[in-house]
């Protein structure tokens, strides 16, 4: 009987791989002098007790980032994509350039939504697409991807989180265009909700999409965060990235197994 294998998920750094499973997470890094280091803890779970369509999909997206400050705190040495000043003036520069599109009347309501939510993913695209970034996002993809598989596996993987742009796009700009119908003084709590039921939407939508691959309409969301992949987000690894990501996936394994 073929071993079951766990669902896995990770994220690049700028100098190392975050491997996580159901219950642990193990991250490992390359320093300036060329030391490989690896943490792994651990995870607290809570967000598997949550049950509701609603909430279950944005408290899993909270309990990853959760494990951002333990990164840091056992190993000071990691550093975040989205650290890298060009990335944090790209987050200012796109809410500036959002906010005045939303408050010009030439555009209208559906392509200023359509608009802000591509300048929304705008440096989220930007931190992965630094050299060192998309070479360990890479290697990510091909260290759990060829766990699964079996086999070497390609840079591409159809669980990245990439693919919930496709969803999140549409569930976005439909929430934001009904929301500027509110009255005035309720339109920005109903921005916040539309936000909040299209991250719970989008969720629901990645899930189905990735137990249903061969779906035209599963593929045709998935479209747009594989492009982003394929030709900004990853790179090809060299022997000593995949070497950093495989120590990452070798401890969360064997945290996850103990």
């Amino acid at each position: 009987m073929a071993e079951e294998k766990l669902r896995l998920g990770g994220m690049a750094l700028a100098n190392g791989v975050l491997v996580h499973g159901p219950k642990s997470w193990a991250c490992a890094i390359r320093t300036e002098d060329g030391q490989l280091k690896v943490a792994a803890q651990r995870k607290r779970q809570w967000a598997s007790k949550v049950e509701s369509p609603l909430l279950r999909g944005p408290a899993r997206l909270l309990d990853a980032m959760a494990i951002i400050p333990q990164i840091r705190h056992a190993l000071p040495e990691a550093r975040l994509p989205f650290q890298r000043p060009t990335v944090i003036a790209a987050m200012f520069g796109s809410a500036v350039v959002v906010r005045v599109l939303r408050g010009s009347r030439s555009v209208g309501p559906a392509a200023q939504e359509l608009v802000s939510g591509l300048l929304s993913i705008a440096p989220a695209a930007l931190a992965l697409r630094g050299a060192d970034v998309a070479a360990y996002h890479g290697a990510e993809h091909i260290s759990i991807g060829s766990y699964e598989q079996g086999k070497r596996a390609a840079k591409e993987h159809n669980r990245c989180g990439s693919h919930l742009i496709g969803p999140l796009l549409v569930t976005t700009a439909i929430g934001n265009t009904l929301a500027a119908r509110a009255p005035a003084h309720l339109r920005t709590p109903a921005r916040l909700g539309a936000q909040l039921l299209a991250l719970a939407a989008s969720t629901e939508i990645f899930g189905w999409m990735v137990r249903n691959p061969e779906n035209k309409i599963a593929r045709a969301f998935a479209k747009p965060g594989h492009e982003l992949q394929h030709r900004l987000a990853t790179a090809e690894p060299s022997p000593e990235q995949i070497e950093v990501a495989e120590a990452a996936l070798a401890a969360c394994l064997e945290l996850e197994q103990a």
